[in-house]
């Protein structure tokens, strides 16, 4: 966690609402595949490319590769792949939590 209302996920600052985890504090953070919202690359938090596509029958599930990491991504608006976009997640969709703090705890890291 940067500082109240923005946390760092792969390197790029996001905003969000959650405060109180304090100022550099190492936190998870969990985004749904539904909350991410692809646009125009220039209009994204971050930029990436689509490189799988499936058709859900309700919904798109495409993944979406974005500062090397694969982002998974349900939306019912279709990217074909190669297509370059941007990513885009409201603060409100953004869920922090504090990292497990005992050896016992689940912990999961993305590498940088």
């Amino acid at each position: 966690m940067v500082e109240d209302r923005l946390v760092k996920i792969l390197g790029v600052n996001f905003p969000c609402v959650d405060e109180g985890f304090g100022r550099n504090k190492p936190v998870d953070a969990v985004i749904r595949p539904e909350d991410i919202d692809l646009v125009k690359p220039e209009e994204g938090i971050m930029e990436g490319v689509v490189t799988h596509l499936i058709f859900k029958g309700v919904h798109y599930e495409m993944e979406v590769l974005a500062n090397n990491y694969e982002w998974l991504v349900h939306s019912t608006d279709m990217f074909p792949v190669g297509t370059e976009v941007g990513i885009k997640v409201d603060p409100f969709d953004i869920q922090i939590m504090k990292k497990p703090e005992s050896e016992d705890a689940e912990a999961v890291t993305i590498e940088e």
